[in-house]
Parts: C-alpha cells; structure tokens; sequence
C-alpha cells in the first residue's frame, strides 16, 4: 500500500470529538470499516428484501397480473417475469464490472442502489391487470428488467468493497456479510408478507395489500445512498488510480487474459444460484402450493430457517478462513449431491416440526457454498478486473441458473408430476459446482492479487 493511499486510509475521523480513529496495522481505521459494513449490507438488504417478497406474495401477484389464467398458469407466468429480469443480469454485470474496475467501487455501488430502490418502489405503483390490461404484466416486467440491472452490480460491488477492506485473515468473515444481508432482506420479506397474509383478507391482499411492502423501497434506498457516499473508495482501487493504473476496458482483458478463471467461477456460482432461490425464495410456494402446506405456516417454516442461516453464514465465514475456500465449497457439493433428494422427501410428510428442521438443514448446507463464495470470487480475480470478474460470472450463472429456478422447478413438478423434481436439479447443479472448484486454486492465505 502507497503511503498517500495509507494516510488517506487512516484519517477516517471517529465519531468522538473528530479525532482521528483507532487504525490496524493496515492502517485501516475500525470506524472506517464498520461503516464499509454498513454500506455494503445495506444494498443487497433492500435487493433480496424485493426478491423475498416477490417471491412470497407471488400467488396474490399471479391473482392481479394474470386474473384470467388458471392458479398454476398465473404463478408460472409471475415466475416467468421474475426470470426474464435476470436476462439482462450479464449486461448488468459487464456495465457496472466496467464502472467499478475503471471509475471506482463506490461510484458503481452508489448508481446501482437508487436505480434498484426506485425501481422496487414502483412496483407499487402498477395497476392490476383488471384497471389497464396487458399494460399491467408489460409495466411489471420493465420495472423487474430494471431491478435486474441495476442489482447485478450490487452483489458483486460490494462483496469487492469488504474483501478489499478486510483484515487479510477475516477476508471470509468479512465478505459474508454480504449473503448475510441477503438472508437479512428474506427475512423481513418473509415476516411483512406473513403478517399481511394473516392481518388482510384475499380481497384485500389482492387490492391493495400486496404493494405495501414495495413502498419501503424508497426510504431505504436513499439511507444506503447516503451511507455510501460519505466513504473513500477501497485502499487498493485508489492506489491503482493514483499510479494510473486501471485499464480502459476491463471486461476485454478479463475474457482476453483470465478466461479460465471466468468459466471456474461460473460453474462455482451454479450451485448457489439454484439453491438460494429454490430453498429461501421459492420454498414457501412450494410448501404451500404443492405439498399444501397452509400459507402461515409455510411462512413460519422459512422464518426460522432464515433465522439460523444468517448465524450458520458467518461461521462459515470464518471456517473459509481458517481452512481454505476450496475445502467448505467441495463440502457444501459433496453434501447436497448427498443429502438434497432425502431432505425434500421429508418435506413431502406435512410434519411441520420435521419440515422446520430439514429447512434448517438445507439452508446450513447452503451456507457452506453462500457463505465462502464471496470471498472465492474476489480472490480468483486480480483488483484490476476484480469487480468485473466477479460481476460476470456471478451473474451469467444467475441469469441462466438462478432467476430460473423458481420457474424451472414449478414447470419440472408440473411437467413430471413429482414433488422430488427440483430436489435433483439441485444434485444436478451441485455436481457441476464441484467439478468447477476442484479445478481452482486455493487463494485464501494469499495477498490480494493486482496483476
């Protein structure tokens, strides 16, 4: 680190009386680094707060948007825009990769989350179908498309901000406040759109209900805003601009000189693009629609599981520290090849303590891939093309995996009539996964790389 880039670091004011705050040997103020915390939960908070309630509310959407088709129809169309939105995910990745490895993380960070929160507050603003037509679907998938866009950046960004202020022992525990954040905004999605479920009627979840939630997105958006633009950009990335040495176009050298790094990572991420969204996001349609769980207490269900993933994710954190990213990643595969197919057999007795506990299972599985991936991702790639590296890869494989999920397993059930079918797209992904970070190297207990 540059002496200049030293001192810019350690001048971060502490809140008492505006002397400067206690540094580490990095020279990395503490007070710099929990707010680097704060800024980087913040956004994917509000991004997967929209995500979890989409998801949750989605027969009441499927009701409004689709009123003329039948249950399973409606709830495959409303999937079916929740997927078409991680379409433009990649082209996300490759604009906001270019802005965070040429102008700076935090500028991409600071573009993306008043993109997305407006976005999601617009959401409530949409007429049903029944007020203007085929005009309702077509404005519900604009904004979802510019909900895509804007969070490719988000998940990637700031996994890249934590990784690049971390302590270079707790780079593991630091990045997994990122999926913390996201399990975060699954949860108070889940508790919103359970307690409106049992405080409303069907008439007036369907009128006007459903879009509270949404409204939220505004309020939130604009604190993480703030928040991000009281901070410096990351020690490294100002060190890079001060000897000017970003690149033009960091998306051509990333295909040109870090191709295989590129295809590992997207292999790495299928497994946690499939199983995030099929066992936190789809879970309580499934519970409810397909195994007929009633609605309360599938929200319940995955209330408490998320409750539990969120501590699960930091020890896996620290476990990535402490034994390597390649040792807990072939674990979460080796574990979901393994045990994912009895788990929703399961699920599949009604018992609700039993389905409580395999939930609780599936998602500590989950987090030993979620909550190593970050900081995986920002070590493979070189701080020149980190943010790009990560942004891509990550959202290829959400785009073609991930968004799909919801979709692909309501489609396989209905197309194969077994409630098992998205237990083995989950096996399938899972190998995949494993394959792809057998091939990887090991960059835990190195420095970060530049070059």
């Amino acid at each position: 680190m540059s002496n200049e880039t030293t001192s810019m670091a350690a001048s971060a004011s502490s809140p008492l009386g505006g002397q400067p705050a206690p540094v580490n040997g990095d020279g990395i103020s503490k007070d710099t680094r929990r707010r680097v915390i704060a800024a980087s939960f913040i956004g994917n908070f509000v991004e997967w707060f929209d995500y979890a309630v989409y998801g949750y509310l989605a027969a009441t959407i499927a009701v409004v948007f689709f009123p003329e088709s039948s249950p399973q129809t409606g709830l495959l169309l409303t999937f079916a825009l929740f997927a078409i939105s991680f379409l433009v995910r990649p082209l996300g990745g490759f604009v906001w990769g270019h802005i965070g490895d040429k102008v700076g993380r935090r500028t991409a960070l600071s573009l993306s989350i008043l993109i997305m929160s407006g976005a999601t507050f617009c959401i409530a603003l949409i007429p049903g179908y029944n007020t203007i037509g085929i005009w309702a679907p077509i404005l519900l998938l604009v904004v979802r498309v510019a909900q895509g866009f804007s969070a490719s950046g988000e998940y990637a960004g700031a996994s890249a901000f934590l990784v690049e202020y971390a302590p270079a022992n707790k780079r593991g525990l630091y990045a997994a406040v990122v999926p913390a954040s996201t399990a975060a905004g699954l949860l108070l999605g889940s508790l919103i759109a359970g307690l409106l479920t049992v405080l409303l009627s069907s008439e007036a979840m369907q009128s006007w209900g459903w879009r509270l939630p949404f409204l939220l997105a505004a309020p939130m958006g604009l604190i993480g805003r703030y928040i991000r633009t009281k901070l410096e950009d990351t020690p490294v990335f100002r060190e890079l601009a001060a000897e000017d040495e970003t690149i033009k176009a960091p998306v051509s050298s990333l295909f040109r000189n870090h191709w295989r790094q590129l295809l590992q990572a997207v292999g790495a991420v299928l497994l946690n693009a499939v199983g995030f969204y099929v066992i936190l996001s789809y879970m309580p349609t499934y519970l409810s629609s397909e195994l007929g769980l009633g609605a309360t207490e599938s929200f319940l269900a995955t209330t408490i599981a998320l409750l539990t993933y969120i501590g699960f994710i930091f020890l896996t954190g620290m476990l990535s520290d402490r034994y390597g990213r390649k040792k807990v990643l072939i674990s979460a595969s080796i574990t979901f090849i393994v045990l994912t197919v009895p788990a929703f057999a399961l699920l599949g007795t009604g018992n609700f303590l039993v389905i409580v506990l395999v939930q609780i299972l599936l998602g500590a599985m989950l987090t030993l891939n979620d909550g190593t991936l970050p900081s995986f991702l920002a070590e493979m790639f070189p701080t020149r093309v980190r943010y790009s590296g990560f942004a891509v890869s990550f959202n290829l494989s959400n785009a073609l995996f991930g968004g799909t999920a919801p979709f692909m397993a309501t489609l396989l059930i209905a197309a194969t009539a077994n409630n098992l079918a998205p237990a083995w797209y989950l096996v399938g992904a899972a190998v995949i996964s494993l394959i792809a970070v057998a091939l990887s190297r090991e960059t835990c207990k190195e420095p970060l790389r530049h070059e």
